[in-house]
């Protein structure tokens, strides 16, 4: 999977040197001045300050020792400056051991999902790990067409540029998505489905490699958005994802009265007026417009 490789030592290695280039000298005390030939922190300072020798460290970095206790982990961590997320993924890395390939499982989304999404007048959707849309309501469609099944919702964000345009904040929402995803892969690393993804957004995207290569890694889970409509404007959203069984339900909704809820009624509207008007050209009845789509996968 690009830089990764099914071994421990060589993850643990990638993502102490991805951390290392990450902190400057500034960070953690040291002289700033002179040239510096490689992007933050060299090996021996790091070594120095987390206390280990600088052949120890260069051996973590290279892989040839998959085993360090956790005092240096943590001492490692600190000198990084890892958050708490971060230094629960160090230390996963540490404790990963080689493995059988794991069965491919496909993600079933319950029946009783779909008949959710079918009361639910907010847009929601079901997604997998590897953010493949699942299943959506009428409103997760009207809100982005990319929410229609079939679609990847990372694949959206990087190469769409009407994605691209929905975003507010288009560079904070791809860097989340990115290391939400490498938090999601673990040492899941053999799964087809996430070799597949990576392995097309590193050939297709220039943003999907620089952040990549940063081994960042973060949770996406509850927030706030702020996201463009083209046709009601911007739109101020919280979000909750909340797990059921091996899937997400995703969901999107305003403040109460706010001028997003007011706009959202709207988008309702017009989504149901559209809806009726495809139905009385095609000769359908109206009862299925508040149906959920499903994947046809």
């Amino acid at each position: 999977m690009t830089d990764e490789e099914p071994d421990g030592g060589h993850r643990l290695g990638s993502y102490l040197r991805a951390r290392r280039e990450l902190v400057s000298p500034a960070q953690v005390g040291l002289p700033t001045g002179g040239r510096r030939r490689v992007p933050g922190l060299r090996r021996e300072e790091v070594a120095l300050l987390a206390g280990i020798s600088p052949d120890y460290y260069l051996r973590l970095e290279r892989g040839r020792d998959k085993n360090p206790s956790p005092q240096v982990l943590e001492s490692l961590a600190r000198v990084l400056q890892l958050d708490d997320i971060e230094r629960t993924y160090l230390l996963d890395l540490a404790a990963a051991r080689p493995r059988a390939p794991r069965r491919k499982r496909s993600e079933h989304v319950p029946a009783r999902v779909y008949e959710l999404l079918a009361h639910l007048q907010i847009p929601a959707f079901v997604e997998g790990r590897a953010f493949d849309v699942l299943a959506s309501n009428p409103m997760a469609v009207a809100l982005s067409p990319r929410l229609r099944p079939g679609q990847n919702r990372l694949r959206s964000l990087l190469l769409d540029p009407e994605e691209r345009a929905f975003h507010q904040d288009w560079t904070k929402a791809t860097a989340d998505f990115i290391a939400t995803l490498r938090t999601t892969i673990g040492d899941d690393i053999d799964n087809p489905r996430f070799v597949e993804l990576v392995g097309e957004l590193a050939l297709s995207s220039q943003r999907f490699r620089t952040l990549w290569a940063r081994h960042d890694v973060r949770n996406l889970d509850g927030g706030t958005t702020t996201v463009h409509h083209p046709v009601v404007g911007d739109l101020r959203l919280h979000r909750d994802k909340l797990p059921i069984d091996d899937v997400i339900l995703v969901v999107y909704y305003p403040d109460k009265d706010s001028d997003s809820d007011e706009k959202l009624r709207l988008l309702a509207a017009l989504a149901h007026t559209e809806t009726a008007d495809d139905h009385a050209r095609t000769g359908r009845p109206d009862a299925s417009s508040n149906r959920p789509t499903r994947s046809q996968s």
